[in-house]
This record gives C-alpha cells, sequence and structure tokens, in this order.
C-alpha cells in the first residue's frame, strides 16, 4: 500500500528505527523541517549546541563509550564545514557516527542558493560514503544503508543530504519496513589455518607480547584469558588505552619503545613474538614510528589496509577481534602451556610502575600540583566503571602514563585527527549516555579555549560533569617540543585566560585547586556538586616542568632521524640561543 510523508517525517522514522536517542546540531532554514519531526518523537531528543564542531565531538563520545550511534543533524555549507573537525576525527580514529545534512532545494531555476556547495566533494576525504537523496523513496533506505556502512569493518562515519523541498513536501513512498538489526555488521570467520600459524609462533616464543587497540575494545575478556595464560605482558595504543585493565598484573601502559614507560618498554624489551590486535601502528600509537618489531608479528584488524603498511607481519589475520582472539584463545588452550614459568614478569612490572609513580611524586612541583598526585587522587576517587575523557596536548600523554584505566571505553581521547578541543563536548555526550557514572574531562588550557562555551550546554541540560582545566598558559606540548631545536617559544604562550570567568558566563561551578594538599579535597567536592547534576569546572594549578616518556621519547627519535648535518645545526642554534638568552 503506497502512502505519502514529507521527507522530514521519513527522516524521523529512519532513526527512530535505527535506536537514535540524541541527535546533536543547530537548526537553520535547510533542516528546520527535521527538527520539528524530531521535537515529537518520544525516542530522540534533540540538542542544541553552540558550535557545530561541538555537536561532532558529542556524537562522537556517545558511540564511544556506549552502543548507540552518535549522530548530527546540521546545516549544509557552515555547518558541515565546522562538523568536519569531529567528522574527520571520527573517520580516522574508526569511530561510527551519522550525519545528516540539509541541502538547497533541487526543484527550482535559481543557482546560487544560500549554503549552496558541492557537500559530498567537500565530504568524501572524511567519510567512509556520501548520499544525496533525490527522491522521498530513496531517504528510509539510505539511511539504513548510512547506518550498516558506518559500522561494517572499520566504523567511520557517513552523510546524508536530504535537500529542504524533499523535508517539506509529501511525497509517495511504499510500504515501510523497519531495520533489520541483523545486517548492522559483516561477520568474519577465522581462517584456521590463519590462526594455527599464529599459535604456533606464539607457543614456540620465549617472550611473546601482546599489544592492543581500540580496534580490541569489545574483546577484552579474550585479551585477559590470553595474557593469563601465556603470562605475556600488554601494553596498548593511546586510544586503545581502555581495552586492558590498568590495574592487572600484567598491563604495562602505553607503547613498549623507548617512549614508552619503564614497565612496557623493560617488559617488550626481548620480545619476540607480538600479537597486535585493532592498531595501525600509526605515530601516535609507535611513539613517532620508533618502534622495532620482532620479526615474528602476528597483525590482527578488521581493516586490510593497514597490513604490512608500517611494519611487515609474519602473520596477517582480518577480523574482528572478538572473533578472533575467542580462536586464538581456543587453540591456544589446546595445547601444553611451556609458559608458566614467566611468572617473574609480573612482579618487574610491579616493580617499575612502582618506581615510576615514585620517581614522579617526589619530583618537587613547589607550589604547583604535581600530575602524580592529581591522577593518584582522581583515580582513587573514581569507580572501575566512571569514565575519563582527554583532550589532545601534554595532559593526554600524562594521563596516559599516570591514570590507570580499569574498564573498556572508559578512556577516550582524539587520536589520528588529533583535534584539539574535543573534551569540552565529549565529556557531554558521554554524559548524556551514562547519567549515572561520573565523567570527567582532563583539558588544557589551550584546548579548553577552543570550546569551553559549549559547557553552556551542559548547564542548560543540567548535565553533571567535572571539567579539570590545568592551566599553565601555553600550549605545553608543543612549548615543550620547541625547547630543545629552538631554545625558545613562539606562538604557544597563550593570553590570561579566567577559567572562572568562564565558569561564571556558562552558569557552571568553579573550584580552584592551588597545590598538592588540595587535591583530594577539591577532586572529593567536585564529584559532589556534578553529582547535584550541575557542571563543575576545576581549575589546575598544574606543574609541567617534568616530561613525561612520551615526549622525551618522541623528541629522542625525531632528533636522531635528522642527518648528521640537521642535527648538528639544531643543537648548535640550540646552544647558541641557551647562551645568547
Amino acid at each position: 500500500m503506497n502512502m505519502k510523508k514529507t521527507g522530514a517525517w521519513l527522516v524521523r522514522y529512519a532513526l527512530e528505527e535505527l535506536g537514535i536517542t540524541y541527535t546533536f546540531g543547530i537548526p537553520g532554514v535547510h533542516n528546520t523541517e527535521i527538527y520539528d519531526e524530531l521535537n515529537l518523537s518520544k525516542t530522540i531528543t534533540p540538542i542544541l549546541v553552540t558550535h557545530e564542531a561541538c555537536a561532532s565531538f558529542m556524537a562522537d563520545a556517545i558511540s564511544r563509550t556506549s552502543d548507540k550511534t552518535g549522530t548530527l543533524v546540521i546545516v549544509p555549507a557552515a555547518g558541515a564545514a565546522y562538523a568536519s573537525a569531529g567528522i574527520g576525527e571520527a573517520f580516522l580514529d574508526g569511530i561510527p557516527m551519522i550525519v545528516i545534512s540539509g541541502g538547497v532545494r533541487t526543484d527550482g531555476k535559481y543557482a546560487f542558493q544560500l549554503h549552496e556547495m558541492n557537500q559530498q566533494n567537500f565530504l568524501a576525504e572524511i567519510t567512509k560514503k556520501t548520499f544525496k537523496i533525490n527522491e522521498h523513496k530513496d531517504i528510509v533506505p539510505a539511511i539504513f544503508e548510512a547506518y550498516r556502512i558506518a559500522h561494517d569493518g572499520e566504523p567511520g562515519p557517513v552523510f546524508v543530504e536530504v535537500p529542504v523541498n524533499l523535508q517539506l513536501y509529501a511525497g509517495e513512498i511504499e510500504n515501510l519496513s523497519p531495520y533489520d538489526s541483523k545486517d548492522k555488521k559483516s561477520g568474519f570467520d577465522p581462517d584456521d589455518a590463519l590462526i594455527d600459524q599464529a599459535v604456533e609462533l606464539i607457543m614456540s616464543a620465549k617472550n611473546p607480547g601482546i599489544f592492543a587497540g581500540w580496534g580490541a575494545r569489545d574483546a577484552t575478556d579474550n585479551l585477559v584469558r590470553i595474557a593469563e595464560y601465556l603470562n605475556a605482558p600488554v601494553c596498548t595504543t593511546l586510544q586503545g588505552l581502555s581495552v586492558f585493565p590498568g590495574n592487572h598484573p600484567l598491563h604495562t601502559g602505553m607503547g613498549f619503545g623507548g617512549y614508552a614507560v619503564p614497565a612496557a618498554s623493560n617488559a617488550f624489551k626481548n620480545c619476540d613474538c607480538m600479537l597486535a590486535i585493532g592498531t595501525r601502528f600509526g605515530e601516535i600509537a609507535t611513539g613517532s614510528f620508533g618502534v622495532a618489531v620482532p620479526e615474528n608479528l602476528i597483525h590482527i584488524d578488521i581493516n586490510p589496509s593497514v597490513f604490512n603498511v608500517n611494519y611487515p607481519a609474519r602473520v596477517i589475520i582480518k577480523g574482528d577481534a572478538l572473533n578472533m582472539l575467542h580462536a586464538v584463545l581456543q587453540k591456544l588452550q589446546q595445547k601444553q602451556n611451556p609458559q608458566n614459568h614467566r611468572t617473574h614478569i609480573r612482579d618487574q612490572i610491579k616493580k617499575d610502575k612502582q618506581s615510576y609513580k615514585k620517581e614522579w611524586l617526589a619530583h618537587n612541583s613547589g607550589t604547583r600540583v604535581n600530575p602524580a598526585v592529581f591522577f593518584e587522587k582522581l583515580r582513587n576517587s573514581l569507580k572501575d566503571d566512571d569514565f575519563v575523557v582527554a583532550d589532545d596536548g601534554n595532559h593526554t600523554f600524562l594521563a596516559a602514563e599516570l591514570m590507570p584505566i580499569h574498564a573498556s571505553r572508559r578512556f577516550i581521547s582524539p587520536t589520528d585527527f588529533n583535534c584539539m578541543g574535543y573534551a569540552v563536548p565529549a565529556v557531554i555526550g558521554t554524559k548524556l549516555a551514562h547519567p549515572e557514572n561520573q565523567v570527567v574531562g582532563i583539558i588544557g588550557d589551550g584546548a579548553f579555549t577552543m570550546t569551553c562555551m559549549e559547557i553552556l550546554t551542559a548547564t542548560s541540560l543540567k548535565t553533571g560533569a567535572v571539567f579539570f582545566v590545568f592551566k599553565d598558559g601555553e600550549l605545553s606540548q608543543i612549548a615543550q617540543a620547541q625547547e630543545l631545536p629552538y631554545n625558545r617559544k613562539v606562538c604557544t604562550v597563550l593570553g590570561n585566560l579566567s577559567i572562572k570567568g568562564v565558569a561564571m558566563a556558562t552558569g557552571a561551578q568553579f573550584l580552584m585547586m592551588k597545590r598538592n594538599e588540595d587535591a583530594e579535597t577539591v577532586i572529593t567536592k567536585a564529584l559532589q556538586l556534578a553529582a547535584g547534576h550541575t557542571p563543575v569546572i576545576v581549575e589546575v594549578n598544574i606543574d609541567y616542568k617534568k616530561h613525561t616518556r612520551f615526549t622525551k621519547g618522541i623528541l629522542k627519535t625525531n632528533l636522531n632521524r635528522f642527518n648528521l648535518g640537521t642535527k648538528a645545526r639544531f643543537i648548535g642554534r640550540a646552544m647558541v640561543r641557551h647562551i645568547t638568552g
């Protein structure tokens, strides 16, 4: 039986069928019909943001921390341009997202319409696929297909443009079918021959190790069982920081080379077989490609384009981490395990972690807050299933090195696209998805300036979350990277931002953490205030004088990569500037 429905109604129907709970964006002349329909929905809440970039970061956080799919409803052109920051982040980090945009009229004779541009060309490089709808009958199938593509293989964003004339007018369609959830994601059956090869390499190794990325986020149980069976150390990528429990005795930390903490660099020093799951071996994950992987590398990933790009693998297995690791575990358990004697690795990891923490706590931060003290008190104040959202900057790697994460998906951070300004909106998105959990943001003052006004949205929604702002007045990660080669700082010193003023402007509570002695009391009070459904901004008078292992490691790696002449020029210039001031 045929029926007539407006395009806006069809968009709402499709999103309801997909189980979308929130949309993020700003209404404009090209999507007001969709917003009017969303306002009638009993299952979808449209969220007004202050900036479309923040909308995309909120949607990203929904997808990273829950089983829901982050969704945007934006205006064309300007809205798409602003949202492209978070769309690009989702694309490079492998995060599913649906982007619904209005479009200019396709039924008139006039050119140079408001917002008229080829959005498909514009967004092609940062989406898995783009759709431009021409007929009413294609709206629901296109959105369903967008959802399938967003989740199929390595996840990512998909863009759907619905011209405003289709939204406004009713068009004839056939009977509407509900979405078949079984079609959400393609399955992968393990290749027994490849699994056997991998297991043989692992079993013949003297010092096997595991390197896990975000792709292993739903396979934590299998990761733990394999690691325990082999007594093998486990390190992670930055994005995958949460995929293996940080309080497990075989967890070593982020990375495994000279940029990693001692627990990781020592545990993997003699690794002769590496099982890598859900990682591309990208720049951040490898400390600017400063690692050496063993010849016997087993690489499991759902995206075949990542294999043998940066590091050659002996065994390549295409598939999702959950199924592939389950198959590996079953095969391992059929073997006589020669690795039970390797219990000393746990003692070494524990010793190295204690030593590194002691080193940090012994650092004299003077009248500022020692990062190790801050993260120790924060970890003690949060439950295992609470959420930590880090922005991009020096604080990201401090969190990676000093803040153990105990459960999967409980730590999120921008990684390969590396957008500063991510955390404020991502905290809000995470809290919307998990209203019963504490959600805290770790944000540098430079990143905070980019999106801090989005806290107004948190206030309007009565979103109780805590935004810890590490204030040192610099873009510290880059400032530290400038010190060695330049011995001066260029465009990295910030203006004197009043963080308390931001709190006043956005209706948030404000607390100040001046020194180490304040840490526990201020964190406790902040979490208590947030539990009362109010956003809380905490200014942390942070000490950044002590560099992370990551920062020192990548600086050394990149300096060593220069030829002798360039290296001499950089070092000589720094020495001259140090002497002359």
